[in-house]
């Protein structure tokens, strides 16, 4: 079976929904910086789990993230916050899978959620030997939101191999 990008891949194709990873955390004083805000280094660790759990949902294999392609902090958490990180697949290469991650603070006592951070990563398939393998699933988009993600993940995908070409 083919993906969007009309690759043939061993084990056919999922769907972008069967990669979803959903993490909740609650905010504690060793998650604070000296500014009693959600330290940024911290939230990277969190994101960088969350996708990487979506990247093994998709390949079903070992994965490692080489990249952090776009990192935006948009809004501040603070103790006692609940923070809610959602990753998914938005696109796959030969070897590699971008993943999109988005982060949100929740007020509990409206239930509304304010969006503080955005980020795409690049996960890579590797083997027993921390080599590059094919990721053996490709992807497939349902929804008009889901093909405009992947829509643009293909451009994100040739502006990273530019960037690599001129050493950027």
């Amino acid at each position: 079976m083919k993906d969007d990008n009309g690759r043939e891949y061993p084990l056919g194709v999922k769907k972008v929904g069967s990669s979803l990873t959903i993490a909740t955390r609650i905010l504690r004083h060793e998650d604070m910086n000296g500014a009693d805000r959600l330290f940024g280094g911290r939230l990277m660790e969190w994101i960088d789990d969350a996708a990487g759990i979506a990247a093994r949902r998709h390949a079903g294999c070992a994965i490692t993230t080489v990249a952090v392609d776009t990192l935006e902090f948009k809004y501040p958490a603070f103790l006692n916050d609940i923070v809610t990180i959602e990753a998914w697949v938005t696109h796959v290469e030969r070897t590699s899978m971008e993943v999109r991650a988005d982060t949100y603070v929740e007020d509990t006592c409206t239930g509304e959620r304010r969006m503080i951070n955005h980020a795409y990563l690049t996960e890579v398939c590797i083997d027993e030997n921390g080599r590059p393998t094919p990721v053996p699933w490709g992807l497939v988009a349902c929804t008009p939101e889901e093909h405009a993600e992947c829509e643009a993940s293909r451009k994100r995908a040739e502006l990273r191999k530019l960037r690599r070409a001129q050493g950027i």
